[in-house]
């Protein structure tokens, strides 16, 4: 190769599923004219990054698992080099593409007790079969961040916890769950993207820790990773101004972080991409196209992810950059291609998705991560106001159908309601519905993972719940995230309260299950909830 391609090898631009034809074709000359070394997948351009500012409605497509396989083969077929398929599947395939197996978050796996890494393993190899059913050999995951900021708006679920020990073990075990199949990880976001309270999608997030302090907590799991030879670490959006003078440089674009610290201090000789190249806290800082491009290689990047300035990006590192750091780059990437089992040609697809051994995975995650933060005899109470009819089930944001309460019906039979959707009626009627039972078993299907706006949580809600709790006895099962609970008024007056974290059915017939035996809980809270 000319030193010209090997400079194409390090864009990895980004690709969409559903994209037109037009771009498709776009990016098959990409890939002809500047020999691009990969490609990142997101399911449409609408899901993207950039959808938080043009808020375009995402439209599903049932077929896009078919669709990827085929644009795998198609643009491989364009490739004089092999390409290195990469996507962001933190939980699975499920993240970009819809119709295939989902895993638990995160936050999830970090609830399982310490032993039961073995779990997480499986998650890796999974999701690594997975991908490699779609010819993806690279998935840009897992998250090595450790979410001790309740307010973090971007990393919360996607993280293991706040304890760096598990956050490390169970990032590493993840890692080679993937590697015993075939597939390439990252460790992400270097030097940790858990304690801040920005999204870098949108602005630069700043840590102001000091070195010591980095050393003692975020940058344990990179540590451990490196010990464990981690394929490749995904450099964060995010300033450290303790390691850069003072400055709010963002870490993508720090030789200090990256070349001082990654490289010299913590010995990495391994891959280092970059976190996607169209986020706002760096996409918006260079006017001349190429420039971001070449900043983030003469930091130290390897790989440009998500990068926008193909063809100029490339000449301008070909002007600026030395042929011995180019040769070093390109030597880190042809040996992660290696692992990946393709210089010598690139590999289609292969197998198909295995929905049955998601879903026995999914089910022993949640008969061990289920989590009970108080307990008053809660299933005595509950069972003692059926005989008495005085119980009532409470669904909140699912219908009456869910599988929570269907589990329920024969051993615990009771009236049950639900609350769908917020009117100013529904809220009336729900307390006149609740007016002669004494005790509520209420189901929690949280809106959404991320915190914003309560977490999708209507205020209404909210201030019903706070008034339930000290009017009746209540227990209370909460599927989703465990941060949810701090927006929660009055919990202490809750009679009980269980964590199941998802509401995919398996989590639904644990949590069912777990009730009805009344067996001990195995899961403990990843993190610290304000007011437990």
């Amino acid at each position: 190769m000319t030193l010209e391609q090997k400079i194409g090898q390090f864009f990895f631009p980004a690709v969409f599923i559903n994209d037109t034809e037009e771009n498709i074709q776009e990016t098959e000359r990409l890939i002809k004219e500047h020999h691009i070394g990969g490609l990142t997948f997101f399911h449409s351009r609408a899901s993207a990054a950039t959808n938080y500012e043009s808020k375009k409605k995402i439209v599903f497509n049932d077929d896009s698992y078919e669709r990827l396989k085929e644009l795998v083969i198609r643009f491989q077929k364009c490739a004089n080099t092999p390409l290195l398929m990469s996507i962001d599947a933190e939980w699975g395939l499920a993240m970009r593409v819809e119709k295939t197996p989902q895993y638990p978050y995160a936050i999830t796996l970090g609830a399982l007790p310490s032993g039961s890494k073995q779990l997480v393993y499986q998650i890796g190899k999974q999701i690594g079969l997975d991908l490699k059913s779609a010819g993806i050999h690279y998935n840009l995951a897992p998250l090595a961040d450790i979410n001790n900021n309740p307010n973090n708006p971007v990393i919360g679920y996607r993280s293991f916890g706040q304890n760096k020990e598990k956050v490390a073990r169970f990032a590493i075990e993840y890692l080679r769950g993937m590697n015993d199949v075939g597939v390439l990880g990252c460790l992400k976001h270097f030097p940790g993207h858990g304690n801040t309270s920005v999204d870098s999608h949108l602005g630069l997030p700043v840590l102001e820790e000091t070195l010591e302090e980095l050393m003692e907590n975020e940058l344990f799991p990179f540590i451990k990773g490196i010990e464990n030879n981690v394929d490749s670490i995904m450099i964060g959006h995010l300033a450290v101004p303790a390691l850069n003078d003072g400055k709010n440089t963002s870490a993508t674009l720090s030789k200090a972080i990256i070349q001082d610290l990654l490289r010299k201090q913590l010995g990495y000789d391994g891959l280092v991409i970059s976190d996607a190249l169209n986020m706002h806290s760096v996409s918006k800082l260079y006017d001349k196209k190429g420039q971001l491009e070449w900043e983030a290689f003469n930091a130290g990047n390897d790989v440009l992810c998500f990068a926008e300035n193909v063809a100029e990006g490339i000449q301008e590192i070909l002007k600026n950059a030395s042929p011995d750091r180019i040769e070093a780059s390109f030597e880190r990437l042809m040996k992660c291609k290696q692992k990946a089992g393709i210089v010598g040609g690139h590999t289609d697809p292969e197998g198909t998705l295995d929905f049955e051994s998601a879903s026995d995975l999914n089910r022993k995650i949640a008969n061990s991560s289920i989590t009970k933060i108080k307990d008053k005899l809660n299933s005595l109470t509950l069972f003692e106001a059926k005989n008495n009819d005085e119980l009532a089930k409470l669904s909140l944001y699912k219908n009456l159908d869910n599988v929570f309460f269907e589990a329920l019906t024969i051993p615990l039979p009771s009236p049950k309601f639900a609350l769908e959707k917020v009117d100013e009626n529904a809220i009336s009627n729900l307390e006149k519905n609740l007016a002669d039972f004494d005790t509520v078993l209420i189901a929690l299907f949280v809106p959404k993972a991320k915190p914003m706006n309560n977490f999708d949580i209507d205020d209404s809600v909210l201030a019903f719940l706070g008034k339930l709790f000290t009017a009746k006895k209540c227990v209370l099962y909460v599927f989703g995230n465990p941060y949810a609970l701090q927006v929660i008024p009055n919990l202490e007056s809750a009679l009980g309260i269980i964590e199941v974290y998802q509401d995919f059915p398996e989590f639904q017939e644990s949590a069912a299950q777990q009730l009805i035996e009344n067996t001990k809980c195995k899961g403990s809270l990843p993190v610290a909830v304000k007011g437990l």
